[in-house]
Order: C-alpha cells, then sequence, then structure tokens
C-alpha cells in the first residue's frame, strides 16, 4: 500500500530517509559499466515509460554534454540513445506491432555485445522493459535497471539493479534522477583526471562552507572510480597513466613541504 504523505516536510523527511536506504556499491558498479563502455567505445541506451522516459530523456542528454564538460572539445564523448527520444518510430512499432516492442525494436537496429542498455521502471514490470531487457541480454549487451517497489521482474535480467525500496512512485522517481545525476557527477570528475592534460577544471569562486565540502569530495573521490574501472577493464595504458600521474602529485606535494 502506498504511504499516506500529508505534508511537504513529510514527503522530504520521507524521500531522505529511502535515499539513505539506496544499496550505493551498486551505482558504483554502474558507473564503472559506463566508463567501461566510454573506454571501449560502446554504446549506451536508455529506456522507461512515463516519468521513466523522461529521467531516460534527461539521462541521455547528461552523459553525452555534462559529463564531458571538463574535456577537451575534440575529446572521446558518450556512445548514447535514449530509446524515448524518436517519437515517430516509436509510435510506428506501437501502431504496427504492439506497444510492448517499442523499446526491443529499436534496440534490434543497434545493439551489439558489450553495449550497455539501462532500463528504467518504478514497478520493474513492463512488458516493453523486459522485452528490451531480453533482447539486449540475448544480444550480448550489458544490462542495467533502475526500479523500486520489490524489483519486479527485471532483477532477473540486470546484471546490476538498483532498487529503490519503497511504494512511493513519485519517491522512486525522484531517486532515479538523483542515482541519474550521481552517475553523471562522479563520471565527469573521473574523465575530468583521465583527460586532465587537456582539461580546464573551473576554479571554485564559492568560499562558501557548502561549496568548499563539495569541492573538496570531488578531489578526495577522483581517483577511485578510474582506478577501479582500469583494474576491471585491465586497461594498463590507463593504469599506468593514472599511476604516473598519481606518483607525480606525491612527488610535487613532497617538494612543496
Amino acid at each position: 500500500m502506498t504511504t499516506k504523505i500529508k505534508t511537504t516536510h513529510a514527503y522530504l523527511d520521507f524521500l531522505i530517509r529511502t535515499a539513505q536506504e539506496v544499496d550505493s556499491d551498486i551505482v558504483d558498479q554502474i558507473a564503472k559499466e559506463l566508463l567501461g563502455a566510454y573506454f571501449r567505445d560502446r554504446s549506451v541506451f536508455v529506456l522507461g515509460n512515463g516519468g521513466s522516459a523522461a529521467t531516460a530523456s534527461h539521462f541521455a542528454c547528461d552523459l553525452a554534454k555534462g559529463a564531458i564538460k571538463w574535456l577537451h572539445k575534440d575529446a572521446k564523448r558518450f556512445r548514447i540513445i535514449a530509446l524515448t527520444d524518436n517519437v515517430p518510430l516509436l509510435t510506428a512499432w506501437a501502431n504496427d506491432s504492439r506497444y510492448e516492442d517499442v523499446f526491443a525494436e529499436q534496440l534490434q537496429n543497434f545493439v551489439r555485445r558489450d553495449d550497455v542498455v539501462i532500463a528504467i521502471s518504478g514497478s520493474g514490470n513492463s512488458p516493453n522493459v523486459l522485452k528490451a531487457l531480453t533482447l539486449a541480454q540475448a544480444a550480448g549487451a550489458r544490462t542495467i535497471g533502475l526500479t523500486g517497489f520489490m524489483g519486479g521482474k527485471m532483477i532477473s535480467l540486470c546484471q546490476h539493479c538498483v532498487v529503490v525500496p519503497s511504494d512511493n512512485m513519485e519517491v522512486i522517481e525522484d531517486l532515479h534522477m538523483a542515482i541519474c545525476h550521481s552517475l553523471t557527477t562522479t563520471i565527469r570528475t573521473a574523465l575530468g583526471e583521465f583527460g586532465r592534460d587537456q582539461v580546464s577544471v573551473p576554479a571554485l569562486q564559492s568560499k562558501s562552507p557548502a561549496a568548499m565540502a563539495v569541492c573538496s569530495d570531488s578531489v578526495t573521490n577522483r581517483g577511485t572510480l578510474l582506478q577501479m574501472t582500469a583494474t576491471s577493464l585491465g586497461l594498463r595504458e590507463f593504469g599506468s597513466r593514472f599511476d604516473a600521474r598519481a606518483d607525480r602529485e606525491t612527488q610535487n606535494q613532497v617538494d612543496a613541504d
């Protein structure tokens, strides 16, 4: 039964408490998968219905532009497509076949082994989402899910699935968007570190404690996601570049002291 919320304060309090129950380790694994797709030049496909369709389009926009904004303009970019954005094609499949096929049929045109397919569904049981994940698995793609409630049927079709433990759809959708923003933010920081020689990271303008905390956290966590991804992908050259850069920074700090 959906939790009854009577005030905005109660809603925000419930949102915060639910956010604290989200498994951030799984979100980190998704970040690694996305960085892996980036470095291996694989495509990322995002899909969902209703509010989740809006989240899919928003996330595609963020990864395509926001995640690479600290890189040189000619640097590699994410190959990402939201299957919610081509309205003529989506409605053609819905009209000429059935709505259950609208995502799977689009995927069939493009999906390749080791591509990443991200399905967003509050219930985890939408037939068109499940069919798309089934096709992605058959093609050898990496499958990722964002869902809610108890996870639904999509859990068994995803290699990594974040379940927002709530029966409130608005809270589920809010936290799906927050998860997408957390992915974009950490990936942007990781790519900024990797492409540092070509990157101009904007200086911190505000001296407020909150802004300093955000900046400090970004710097502190900068290398972790990169190193995890390099190790999991077996990218020796990438790992060596990171280690060499870290060694230079350590030596510079010693010299400064």
